[in-house]
């Protein structure tokens, strides 16, 4: 399975790390009026070529494979604290505003994942088919 596992690795790690950011930012809505939380995310250039990297290094050591990386799980891109555009009373940071906006942006990247992780299932059952 290795070149079909190299062909849709990307994609997963893609995937994987929408996921993660998904649910940093869910994390950051739910607590807006949490007094004193301060609002997360990370880089997701960054956390997409660090798990690439490790990955490739993996795979090419024989290790498993794919970057399956939630918030609890050791791969976990660092978190960054958000710079708040305005300061608030209670000490918390978190834009409800660019917050919905980041998440809805990150599930539609998430979903275009799919979308392109479905076609490319899609058109090697067509060449295994043939």
């Amino acid at each position: 399975m290795g070149p079909l596992d190299n062909n849709l690795r990307f994609q997963e790690t893609v995937v994987a790390l929408r996921e993660a950011r998904q649910q940093v930012l869910a994390s950051n809505i739910a607590n807006a009026d949490t007094p004193n939380y301060k609002a997360r995310d990370f880089d997701f250039s960054s956390a997409l070529q660090q798990a690439m990297s490790t990955s490739q290094n993996q795979a090419s050591a024989g290790g498993p494979a794919g970057a399956a990386s939630t918030a609890s799980q050791p791969g976990m891109p660092p978190l960054l604290y958000r710079v708040p555009q305005q300061d608030s009373l209670n000490g918390n940071t978190v834009d409800v505003d660019a917050e919905r906006n980041e998440f809805t942006d990150n599930a539609l990247r998430y979903e275009a994942s799919l979308t392109m992780i479905t076609g490319q299932i899609k058109l090697m059952l067509s060449a295994i088919q043939g």
